[in-house]
């Protein structure tokens, strides 16, 4: 039976929650970059989806009505949004979990991760016009080479995710994130931050949080030392991205 064309992938239907609008990209697109370049004149609500069969890529336009310096946990309700798309469709007992900061694992395997992005001429200290939370999730391993070979690496297919595509998985972002958002209005950021906290590497003896800014703070029970993680420069560079591949690390 021959492979689905590219075409067919950027036309198929997503159903995507109001305020959410569609901007279709053909295969060859990058959503983040494409996001960053339209979300001033685009607005709130904009998700740019690429049409792959490979990946789930897509990116949002926030609009954050605070100082960037703390605008920036938008990052952690992007990643739990995406964590929660991806348990709607995980087999039981699979594990969906965070690498501080950005990346994704299934039962161990890197699947993808999450971005943030902002205007470089943003000031620490007032809202910004715009954040993009762009997202990349591998869906089916196009490598010929055997399974093991890269065994850090995953897949949803892999994993027994069954018909989760990357329409689903954009789907079930878009309806997750407005969960988190919307908790994080009415209820304040700590259920944000305990969710995305709970999706962390477990580790005995120790306490977690996320502070104002974002940073990871972890203290160690029993002894008087306090480690802090610094989220703004671990955003610098995506932990998960490799360049070469324009899509996560195998």
């Amino acid at each position: 039976m021959p492979s689905p064309s590219a075409d067919a992938f950027v036309s198929e239907p997503i159903d995507l929650p109001p305020p959410f609008s569609l901007v279709r990209l053909r295969e060859s697109g990058d959503a983040f970059s494409h996001a960053i370049e339209i979300a001033a004149a685009s607005g709130a609500g904009t998700l740019v989806y690429v049409g792959r069969f490979d990946l789930a890529e897509f990116a949002v336009v926030l609009e954050p009505n605070e100082p960037l310096r703390t605008a920036r946990r938008a990052f952690h309700a992007g990643m739990v949004a995406l964590t929660d798309a991806l348990r709607t469709y995980a087999p039981p007992n699979k594990e969906v979990a965070i690498d501080w900061p950005d990346a994704v694992r299934v039962d161990g395997g890197l699947v993808g991760g999450g971005r943030l992005g902002w205007p470089a001429f943003a000031k620490e200290d007032e809202p910004p016009p715009w954040l993009v939370f762009g997202a990349m999730i591998r869906t089916v391993a196009m490598t010929d080479e055997e399974p093991g070979v890269h065994p850090l690496g995953s897949a949803l297919e892999q994993e027994g995710f069954g018909e989760a595509g990357a329409v689903q998985v954009t789907e079930s972002f878009a309806r997750h994130l407005m969960l988190a958002i919307d908790a994080w209005q009415v209820d304040g950021f700590g259920g944000v931050a305990h969710e995305y906290i709970s999706r962390l590497s477990r580790e005995r003896q120790v306490s977690r949080r996320i502070d104002d800014n974002g940073d990871l703070v972890i203290h160690r029970i029993g002894a008087d030392k306090t480690e802090r993680h610094d989220l703004l420069k671990a955003l610098a560079v995506p932990s998960w991205l490799d360049p070469r591949l324009e899509g996560p690390r195998l």
